[in-house]
């Protein structure tokens, strides 16, 4: 067995940002050198996403636990990738999905399969004595091909929680900021943590809940998504800055939380919407608004809505699909055939391994869409899609307010990552 060859792999049970179960991986080489993985988990989750692996034992955790994952890596995936090399990061992630058996990873789990792929990269980074972002970038260029450069990502930080993400009436689940009138990443998320801290102050005047949701976000008692943009227009002013040229506007509207029986119930503001209607109510947002993106504005399966939204706002707005793409390079080409976005929102756990991830990034900018690394819901202190955004070169990245250590690690991590280089932002 090679010095530099995987020796085994060991998982646990661990805990996410919301108190849930989640899955460590490590994985350790002959010479005994080791590094861990944590994988996070989304709340509101699109249908064709791959399938996390959970006990359903309601005597622990609710049913949410992660033994059968655990023991999944520990048992079967550990005999599989004994001797592995594990900077052959397509050849590892290739013989995990061979070997799962499923279209969805439901076998393994996707969280079992994800937390051994990231951890391979890390520790083949390690062994090569080589920074992470620079052996993902490496790789990529390498075994997929990617035409990519390196550049550390602007921040969409979601500063206003609502949907599922938060117990208040408004139906859109995010409300961010998009500071790219910057030169750098640590001026950009400067201005983002002083407009963070200016609306806490605005809604403590109003006698607002400063609470924070999931994401780190405020989610104060709004009715619409009007009153919410209104606040945060105010908080980027009051702080200094010019919204439309510094300071942008993001939505995730995440509709497919409210939508049914082709209805989109907008219980917040009292008003139920058609497909055409929801189209036009963005459109009239974008109009009054420096809106640059929107997220999900439309239902998963409606993709006669997101062709309507992307013909009228898309030459000026990035029209972005989360739980539509799922970051499966399978859904991002029917897409791009029927021009029904512009954007994919990329999530590692989505798809459950990294040699896909890159695969959904490669598939979309080969086509001029832009991608954007986003974290979960329920995030870990594991930073690897810090790294990875910079590697790949996406240029954005969503991990939630400047608030929480599981959203702040990412930002300290690219923090970090500008003061030892020298790559370029945005």
């Amino acid at each position: 067995m090679s010095k530099n060859s995987i020796k085994h792999i060991k998982a646990y049970e661990v805990l996410d940002s919301r108190g849930n179960p989640t899955v460590a991986a490590e994985v350790t080489l002959s010479n005994d050198m080791r590094s861990m993985a944590f994988v996070p988990s989304g709340a509101s989750t699109g249908k064709y996403e791959a399938i996390e692996k959970r006990d359903i034992d309601s005597s622990r955790y609710f049913g949410k636990g992660v033994l059968e994952a655990v023991d999944t890596i520990n048992t079967d995936i550990n005999l599989i990738l004994q001797g592995k090399d594990p900077s052959a990061i397509k050849e590892i992630d290739n013989l995990l999905i061979e070997s799962d058996g499923t279209t969805n990873k439901s076998n393994f789990g996707a969280n079992a399969i994800l937390g051994v792929s990231i951890a391979c990269s890390k520790v083949a980074a390690q062994m090569q004595n080589m920074e992470l972002y620079n052996f993902i970038h490496l790789k990529a260029k390498e075994d997929f091909d990617c035409n990519i450069t390196q550049k550390l990502p602007v921040p969409m930080m979601n500063i206003l929680n609502g949907g599922a993400h938060a117990d208040n009436p408004i139906d859109f689940q995010e409300f961010m900021i998009q500071p790219r009138g910057f030169e750098s990443f640590s001026d950009s998320l400067r201005s983002g943590v002083e407009i963070f801290q200016t609306l806490k102050g605005i809604l403590k005047d109003k006698n607002l809940s400063t609470a924070v949701g999931d994401e780190g976000g405020f989610a104060p008692n709004l009715d619409s998504p009007k009153v919410a943009l209104d606040l945060i227009m105010q908080s980027i002013e009051k702080s200094g800055y010019m919204p439309g040229e510094q300071v942008f506007l993001c939505l995730d509207v995440a509709a497919t939380e409210f939508y049914k029986d082709s209805i989109y119930n907008m219980k917040g503001m009292n008003q139920e919407f058609t497909s055409d209607d929801m189209v036009s109510y963005l459109k009239d947002l974008r109009s009054n608004y420096p809106i640059s993106s929107i997220e999900d504005g439309l239902d998963q399966d409606d993709w006669q809505g997101w062709i309507n939204l992307t013909s009228r706002i898309g030459e000026d707005t990035q029209v972005v699909g989360d739980d539509l793409f799922v970051t499966n390079p399978l859904r991002i080409n029917e897409g791009i055939e029927k021009k029904a976005a512009n954007a994919v929102l990329v999530k590692l756990n989505q798809i459950g391994t990294l040699s896909e991830t890159i695969n959904a990034i490669q598939t979309a900018s080969s086509h001029n869409f832009d991608s954007i690394i986003s974290h979960r819901s329920g995030e870990t202190e594991d930073s690897f899609i810090a790294d990875f955004s910079v590697a790949m070169g996406t240029g954005q990245i969503k991990t939630g307010a400047p608030s929480r250590s599981d959203r702040v690690s990412k930002y300290n991590r690219l923090l970090l990552i500008e003061k030892q280089s020298s790559l370029c932002f945005g």
